[in-house]
C-alpha cells in the first residue's frame, strides 16, 4: 500500500474522529438516531464541556447536524449528515473488532 504522507488520509480522519468520545458519541446515533445534548450526556456519563467541545468539532467536519428544537431555554437535537451515516462501516467494524480482540 502507498499512502501520500503530505495529505494522508488517516491522519485526516483521524483529525476529526481521533479519539474515545467521538466513536462513543457516533454510536449513541447509529443505535437511536438524533440525540439531544442531556441525552447523550446522560447515556455516555461525559462531561457537558467534553461533550460540547466533541459534538463542535463532529459538527465543524459535516458529520452531525445541530437543529434548535427550543428558543426558550435554548435547546439543540443532533442528527447524523450523510457524510457521518457512511462511517457505519467504521463504527461497526470496530465494534466488531473489540468484540473479538479485546475483554
Amino acid at each position: 500500500m502507498e499512502i501520500d504522507r503530505s495529505n494522508c488520509g488517516i491522519e485526516r480522519a483521524t483529525g476529526i474522529l481521533g479519539d474515545q468520545w467521538a466513536f462513543l458519541i457516533l454510536r449513541e446515533f447509529f443505535v437511536e438516531g438524533p440525540r439531544k445534548f442531556s441525552d447523550l450526556q446522560d447515556i455516555l456519563n461525559i462531561s457537558p464541556n467534553t461533550l460540547s467541545a466533541r459534538l463542535k468539532k463532529l459538527e465543524e467536519a459535516g458529520v452531525l447536524t445541530r437543529e434548535i428544537y427550543s428558543t426558550h431555554p435554548p435547546r439543540a437535537a443532533y442528527r447524523l449528515t450523510e457524510k457521518g451515516a457512511a462511517l457505519s462501516p467504521v463504527v461497526l467494524a470496530l465494534k466488531s473488532w473489540g468484540e473479538a480482540w479485546t475483554t
